[in-house]
């Protein structure tokens, strides 16, 4: 075992001398007395238990049946509560005459120093003033006893309370001394037995700002404070500043700090608080303590006095020392000044039942000394076995030397300390008066309660885009009925009626998605909405591929139609391949979509918001904003197939519109609609994805955003293809050859052949004209050699050339009665003279 230097030079200097020559007094018996009184930290107790222990010297003295032929006197010097300081008072009580019987000691620190050394002496220590838990330790310990419980004793009535009012996370802020190291070891042993959380321990030595912003960090509700007086300022000051105290905050201090501690010594321990700073933080916080003072105020005690006697004598005396008691200034230590008082009662009886039993034998406690192992355990037998009434209450020891007590459970309200109740360990009997305050009303809660609460799209906006929506597909669905039931006209023949319809099919299976976007926590339980997600997905996808590939295959024809005419103008575009470049964009879809669901499905996923305060100041909880999303492992990687995929069929899309915006033709007579029609849904799309990315987490914005779009982009899309087509209808109830709608309406077949043999003829003329333009390309060349040669030119031929070029013009403006469509016949002339060549052109 380690020993200080100073233990084991006592213990060698009491082995090479002999005891010190007994003193000349025979009817006194000495004790040593240890006080803490003018320290700066630690517990100063001496300051109101010195004066008590004269008081009680006093009384015991009086009585004439207490130690018969004997007086009681202390010797006694200030330790400060420090150990070294303590052991050096201690080896000059023991070394200086007169002979000690008995020493008493204050302060855990130095009671811890005092009764390891002791036992070398076989001195018995009898602590007024230590609660440290290691001082348990009988091994440790053989000759210690204390009339302060140990720190050990307030935890069980901890357990209790917290038990009581429901709290399992708790956190412990500990100063770094022992008797606070080996409090808070018990503490975690009994918070596990009682299946109670320690979220944290902090420690510190004397600046306790780390700890405390340490333990808001730990989001610590419930915290046990162990510390002495002073440091329990300076952490009251730092919960002020760190706003760890009101109606969130449930605070354990210890119970033996003066009534007033908190206002107290604040310039002279510089605590940067104000007292009513100090005051505010205090507010409410639970303190434990055994029983330091008899309930009973009437009771008589042992001594005489009832305890309101002795406050009342204690006072007196405190006031003479210059203490202002009636200002409520107490000395530190005023709460343990009755233990002081009865610890110096506890030795005369035991010296009382010691000499009864020495005198049997023939001899007297004068003759102990340090050797003197035998009248030590007499001593050790007499004071294990006292028993009696004192000011503190019953007095009686355990088998370690622990003094039994009751605990008492106090709060502050409203800056005063108030008795909630008291709790018996041995009986685990909580006797509780129903006077607790909270700042909040209710129990203050062990933790940060965190209320989920699940963002979802506004009901008013969800009821607005649903309207909206069945109002698109209600007209969706009347359209269809239109074309079909006005499938015999040439105005809805023209315009591929199948691809219409299924336009229309895509549209309102896009407007049924916006039913399901606004679905979410609200209306669908989380195991449901894995299938909402695949169901939107696949709903947004087909009815896109429907609607736009309708689109995009009658564009396509325009354009096939207007560059295959000059290749091969009997080829025709097939209806059918219409059909099979919708259905390859909808097989298309179909294997995306299944190989994203088969392996990598939409899954629901949680986006959490940092927390905020609840709108009731009362409410004493955080909100977690949640907010729902359908997401999978490689969302990332399945939306960029996704937009690169439909990002291609879109680009050529709007390729082929650009392509063919001033082409009228026959076949599709809607077809500069459909091209405005793919402009909007590009321009949109464009818009929209990126958009919608950015905002993905203001769930009514985004919801408002894309079913906007949607829905901008259906009624968009029927009304240019259907609006012109509804009101030639309405206008004209049966076909007209003259349709200002359809500028092919009248043409006969006949007249379609003549406009194709005539297109026919214009290309042959064409390839003509290029022929006489090489010839007389050549002539040119001819002339210009023989001017060179011979300075004249020989007059040629001169001939006249006529060709007929038709050309068909797409103007409506300019179309011929005769043929349905408008020609321009011109003649070309040439003359070729000796000097020049002179062209005439005459337009017929």
């Amino acid at each position: 075992m380690y020993w200080p230097q100073w233990i084991g030079a006592a213990i060698v200097f009491h082995v090479c001398s002999s005891a010190p020559p007994p003193s000349d007094d025979n009817n006194v018996l000495h004790i040593g007395g240890i006080f803490p009184i003018n320290g700066k930290g630690g517990w100063q107790g001496g300051q109101a238990c010195m004066p008590a222990a004269n008081l009680a010297l006093e009384d015991v003295n009086k009585r004439k049946d207490l130690l018969p032929g004997y007086s009681l006197k202390l010797h006694s010097n200030d330790s400060e509560c420090e150990p070294g300081l303590g052991a050096s008072v201690m080896y000059n009580l023991l070394y200086n005459q007169p002979q000690k019987l008995m020493l008493l000691a204050g302060c855990s620190t130095v009671c811890t120093t005092v009764a390891e050394a002791a036992k070398m002496w076989n001195l018995i220590v009898l602590c007024y003033g230590a609660s440290s838990p290691a001082l348990s330790d009988r091994n440790r310990f053989p000759t210690l006893f204390r009339t302060h419980p140990s720190a050990t004793v307030h935890n069980p009535t901890r357990i209790k309370l917290m038990k009581k009012f429901g709290w399992s996370r708790v956190a412990i802020l500990q100063q770094a001394e022992e008797v606070f190291i080996s409090t808070v070891e018990d503490l975690e042993t009994r918070c596990m037995e009682a299946n109670i959380e320690i979220v944290t321990r902090q420690s510190f030595l004397s600046d306790p700002g780390d700890a405390v912003r340490n333990l808001r960090r730990q989001d610590a509700r419930v915290i046990v404070g162990l510390f002495y007086v002073v440091a329990a300022r300076r952490v009251l000051c730092e919960m002020y500043k760190q706003k760890l105290y009101g109606k969130s905050y449930t605070w354990f201090f210890i119970g033996w700090y003066e009534d007033n501690w908190f206002e107290m010594n604040l310039k002279e321990e510089q605590i940067n608080c104000t007292a009513s700073q100090m005051r505010e933080a205090a507010e409410g916080h639970l303190t434990t303590e055994a029983l330091m003072w008899n309930q009973n105020l009437n009771e008589r005690t042992i001594s005489g006095m009832t305890a309101e006697d002795f406050r009342l004598r204690l006072n007196q005396v405190l006031r003479r020392e210059g203490y202002k008691i009636d200002n409520q200034r107490y000395p530190e230590g005023y709460q343990e000044a009755p233990l002081a008082y009865d610890a110096v009662w506890s030795v005369a009886l035991a010296f009382n039942k010691t000499m009864d039993r020495l005198h049997k034998y023939g001899k007297s406690l004068k003759e102990f000394n340090y050797n003197n192992k035998e009248i030590a355990d007499d001593i050790y037998s007499a004071i294990n076995s006292t028993q009696f009434l004192g000011i503190s209450g019953y007095v009686a020891f355990s088998s370690q030397g622990d003094r039994i007590a009751l605990t008492q459970i106090e709060q502050v309200i409203n800056g005063s300390y108030v008795v909630l109740g008291y709790y018996d360990t041995q009986a685990d009997n909580l006797s509780w008066f129903d006077r607790e305050v909270w700042h909040g009303v209710k129990v203050p809660q062990d933790r940060t309660i965190i209320r989920k609460v699940l963002r979802t799209v506004s009901l008013p906006l969800f009821i607005c885009m649903c309207v909206i929506s069945s109002v698109g597909i209600i007209i969706a669905i009347g359209l269809v009925v239109f074309n079909v039931w006005n499938s015999h006209r040439r105005v809805i023949q023209s315009s591929h009626p199948v691809c219409n319809t299924i336009m229309l099919f895509g549209i309102a299976v896009c407007l049924t998605a916006v039913f399901l976007l606004g679905l979410d926590g609200r209306f669908v339980s989380p195991a449901a909405y894995p299938a909402i997600c695949q169901a939107r997905a696949w709903l947004l996808s087909t009815g896109f591929t429907l609607s736009f590939g309708a689109m995009f295959s009658k564009v396509w024809r325009v354009h096939r139609l207007t560059t295959k005419a000059k290749s091969d103008p009997k080829k025709k575009v097939e209806p059918w391949k219409l059909y099979s470049m919708v259905s390859g964009l909808l097989v298309a879809d179909f294997i995306v979509m299944l190989v994203w669901q088969l392996f990598d499905p939409l899954q629901r996923r949680i986006e959490q918001f940092p927390l905020r305060e609840p709108e009731s100041s009362s409410d004493d909880s955080k909100i977690r904003p949640e907010l729902e999303h359908c997401e999978s492992r490689n969302n990332n990687v399945w939306l960029a197939v996704i937009y690169a995929y439909k990002g291609l069929v879109l680009i050529f899309g709007l390729f082929l519109a650009y392509e063919t915006r001033s082409v009228k033709v026959k076949q599709i007579n809607d077809s500069r609609y459909v091209g405005m029609s793919i402009y909007n849904v590009v321009i949109l799309c464009l818009i929209t994805a990126p958009v919608t990315m950015v905002i993905a987490s203001q769930q009514d914005a985004s919801y408002a955003f894309v079913a906007l779009a949607i829905v901008f982009c259906c009624f968009l899309s029927m009304a240019l293809i259907f609006v012109p087509k509804v009101i030639e209808v309405i206008r004209h109830p049966r076909d007209k050859a003259e349709s200002k709608y359809n500028p092919d309406a009248g043409v006969s077949k006949e007249d379609e052949e003549r406009y194709q043999k005539l297109l026919n003829e214009n290309e042959d003329l064409q390839r003509l004209i290029t022929q006489k333009e090489e010839k007389i390309k050549l002539l040119k060349e001819k002339l210009a050699e023989k001017e060179a040669g011979k300075g004249a030119l020989t007059p040629l031929t001169q001939g006249k050339d006529t060709l007929i070029v038709a050309d068909f013009i797409t103007d409506a403006g300019t179309s011929d009665s005769a043929f349905g469509a408008g020609f321009s016949i011109y003649t070309r002339s040439s003359r070729c003279s000796q000097s020049d060549i002179e062209f005439s052109e005459s337009y017929l």
